[in-house]
Parts: C-alpha cells; structure tokens; sequence
C-alpha cells in the first residue's frame, strides 16, 4: 500500500468526519486515512465490522478474520459507516 494520498484526494478533512458518532451495532467499512498519523494494521485495510462499543476516541470494532473474531480500537476518521 502507498503511504500517500492522490493528488485529487489531498486537502483538509472536514471536522466532521473526526467528530462522527457511531451507534453500537453499526456496520463500518474500516479504510485508512493517510493523512491522520494513527497507528493502523495493515491486514483490516478494506474489511468490514461491527461496532460493538466506545473506547475514549475511538471505537471498538469486531473484524471477523478466517475463523476467529477479533477486536480492534479504530478512530472515527477510519471508518465509514454502510447502510
């Protein structure tokens, strides 16, 4: 994965993709934002979850990965909510 943004996709990010609020029981799309310095796995890059709670800024999201489920605490500004 490249570690820059494109330059179509360069700019501010708006306040409120930070500030966004996130319901329990929410299914997000986890896609990371180069721009954000956050630590961030490479291997839940393009899955999807459920947010199963709130932990300080971020969000506790189940990834389902092979066999297990597994939980990780992603900030709002890498998750897109999907309907």
């Amino acid at each position: 994965m490249s570690k820059r943004k494109k330059v179509r996709e360069r700019g501010k990010i708006r306040f409120s993709e930070y500030f966004k609020e996130l319901k329990i029981g929410d299914k997000v799309a986890i896609k990371q934002e180069k721009s954000v310095a956050s630590f961030f796995p490479e291997r839940i890059q393009g899955k999807t979850g459920t947010v199963i709670g709130k932990r300080g800024k971020g969000y506790i999201v189940a990834v389902k990965e092979i066999l297990k489920e597994k939980k990780f605490i992603i900030p709002a500004i890498h998750l897109k909510r999907i309907k």
